[in-house]
């Protein structure tokens, strides 16, 4: 699957329907979405607090090698506590506007559950909605995605649904009720990355086979983002904390490389874009030199 390359937009020239979301040449190699988070209660503690801090970790993302900057205002670690829609809207708008005018050739994506927010965002300059729920949540998402033109990553979200005897499955199901959402819409397929949704409702063991299976969820003919970065899978199991696990996170991004990532959502953006590039070499033979 080839996507064209669309130009982003500034916020300025953004009117609903416009053809703003980036998308990439999927295939050529694996593109990395920087972590931007907002919310004090990070699980990674990674969590920044003013819009001067905010842009200061986004210019670094951008230098270290982010292709996206994926900016979240409410935590959605397990037993995460729900922040209000002015909240959310406090905190990550006046940072997207800010890092849209100092970044304007990066692709920002709002990492957000709600339609207010959402929108705020898309007005502020981002172009990719990142939604957990996969657009299976609130309604108003895949019409406000579908206007505005965006980029949607659905993440697949186990979290309060029944157990299920093969994950890979399960996820498969997932995706492909959003990707029947998304058409209801109007959003058009080349706008979908796909998300399995990796430590959101799944056991240690149910995470690890949805891994190794990752190019099952090929079959549905979408761009994969894998997100795995300093998550329970890549360490706990041994041990190690949050602090301790940015070797593990290097290990599953590699495997989801060559496994058939198209993007991976990182928090160490400068060591895992070595890791990536290495990966490519391999399963891509981007380099013979």
């Amino acid at each position: 699957m080839v996507a064209r390359v669309s130009v982003k937009l500034p916020s300025s020239a953004m009117p609903p329907g416009a053809d703003t979301a980036p998308l990439f040449p999927w295939g050529e190699r694996t593109y990395l979405v920087g972590i931007l988070n907002l919310s004090p209660d990070s699980f990674s503690g990674d969590g920044v607090t003013t819009p001067e801090a905010a842009l200061a970790r986004a210019t670094r993302l951008a230098e270290d090698g982010a292709d996206v900057i994926d900016i979240g205002g409410e935590s959605t670690r397990p037993g995460f506590t729900a922040v209000t829609v002015e909240e959310e809207l406090r905190r990550g708008v006046p940072v997207i506007g800010c890092v849209a005018r100092e970044l304007p050739e990066l692709p920002l994506s709002i990492d957000t559950t709600k339609p207010e927010v959402a929108q705020a965002a898309f007005d502020s300059g981002a172009t990719i909605l990142n939604d957990i729920h996969g657009l299976r949540g609130d309604p108003a998402l895949a019409g406000l995605a579908s206007r505005y033109g965006v980029t949607v990553i659905a993440m697949h979200n186990q979290r309060g649904r029944p157990p299920v005897i093969d994950p890979v499955c399960g996820v498969i199901d997932g995706f492909r009720a959003s990707l029947c959402i998304a058409a209801e819409a109007g959003i058009a397929e080349e706008r979908i990355i796909l998300d399995p949704g990796f430590g959101f409702g799944w056991t240690l063991r149910e995470n690890a086979a949805i891994l190794r299976r990752l190019h099952e969820l090929r079959t549905l003919g979408q761009p994969i983002l894998v997100g795995m970065s300093r998550k329970r899978m890549t360490g706990a199991q041994h041990g190690w904390g949050v602090e301790r696990r940015i070797e593990g996170s290097a290990a599953a991004t590699a495997i989801a490389i060559a496994n058939g990532a198209d993007l991976v959502r990182v928090h160490d953006v400068a060591e895992m874009s070595r890791v990536a590039r290495i990966a490519d070499d391999i399963t891509r033979g981007n380099r013979h030199d």
